[in-house]
């Protein structure tokens, strides 16, 4: 079992594997795809390199010193995080396990522009299945995403409500839904009802009942996870501490999931702070197991 998991691939994701592998830690990198850095073609305003370097050459970089030090990265994208005194991460493929957790997943989407979206969170509308499942027992719900991560969410309710459509928003299916949940691809126009969600209505003018509307757009971001395991957000940015730690012991966040200045060298300095406070932790807690 891993010390560490570390969800996110990038500067900051690899700057706090370096430090907690560099400690002895046992560190285990989650990273799918390679975000908006990958897409930068020149960068030149980040120490140490006298001419310009792509941000796909950087990342790469990063990767191989990170294997370098002997941390396992696995390409697998996460899709739950729970907590049950370790924190359990879950991925398409597989559930890992760990008593530390850096989330830097990068800047979370924004959620999509529908109409009523907004206005009807905490009254029908969620991004945690696990967090509020229960409250949607026998009843129709609906979660919005087209991919894994929607899949995950859908998985969670479907043994709970009555039902359970998944709503791609004019997108193609990426998943493979089972024939339990019914899949609508129509654009959605907007959300109605009155003091809660009660239902959503289509482009086409058809409309579906719903008493809940769970929102698993792309990938989950930094945000999603940390609500699924009660971390405080703001926003779409998860709120930490000047040592990136979040409101849940164990847990940290770095990088532009944290807001601020979206630069790498924001990123890198996040992740050594993340990672050297793990370092600290981790050492306290083992001592304290000794006394």
């Amino acid at each position: 079992m891993p010390d560490v998991i570390i969800m996110g691939g990038g500067p900051a994701g690899i700057s706090a594997a370096l430090y907690t592998a560099r400690a002895g830690l046992a560190t285990l990198i989650l990273a799918s795809g390679a975000g908006a850095l990958e897409k930068a073609d020149q960068i030149e305003n980040y120490y140490g390199f006298a001419e310009p370097v792509s941000g796909k050459q950087l990342l790469e970089n990063g990767i191989a010193q990170a294997k370098r030090l002997g941390v396992q990265v696995l390409n697998e994208e996460v899709v739950g995080l729970s907590y049950d005194g370790e924190f359990l991460i879950s991925t398409k493929q597989n559930t890992y396990r760990a008593p530390f957790a850096v989330m830097a997943t990068g800047a979370s989407r924004k959620a999509p522009k529908i109409p009523g979206l907004a206005e009807f969170e905490g009254k029908g509308v969620s991004y945690c299945a696990v967090c509020d499942g229960f409250f949607y027992r026998k009843k129709p719900v609906a979660v919005l995403g087209a991919g894994d991560y929607a899949m995950h969410e859908a998985s969670e309710l479907l043994p709970i409500a009555s039902s359970v459509t998944i709503l791609t928003d004019g997108k193609e299916p990426q998943a493979a839904f089972p024939k339990e949940m019914t899949v609508k691809t129509e654009k959605i126009a907007k959300l109605s009802g009155g003091a809660a969600v009660q239902g959503v209505q289509f482009e086409d003018g058809t409309e579906l009942a719903a008493a809940g509307l769970f929102v698993a757009v792309g990938v989950a971001g930094s945000a999603d996870l940390a609500r699924k395991v009660g971390a405080q957000v703001d926003g779409v940015s998860v709120a930490v501490d000047n040592k990136r730690r979040t409101n849940v012991p164990g847990l940290y966040a770095a990088g532009d999931c944290t807001g601020g200045l979206l630069q790498i060298s924001k990123a890198v300095c996040d992740g050594a702070l993340a990672g050297t406070d793990v370092i600290k932790e981790f050492r306290k807690r083992a001592a304290s197991a000794k006394a």
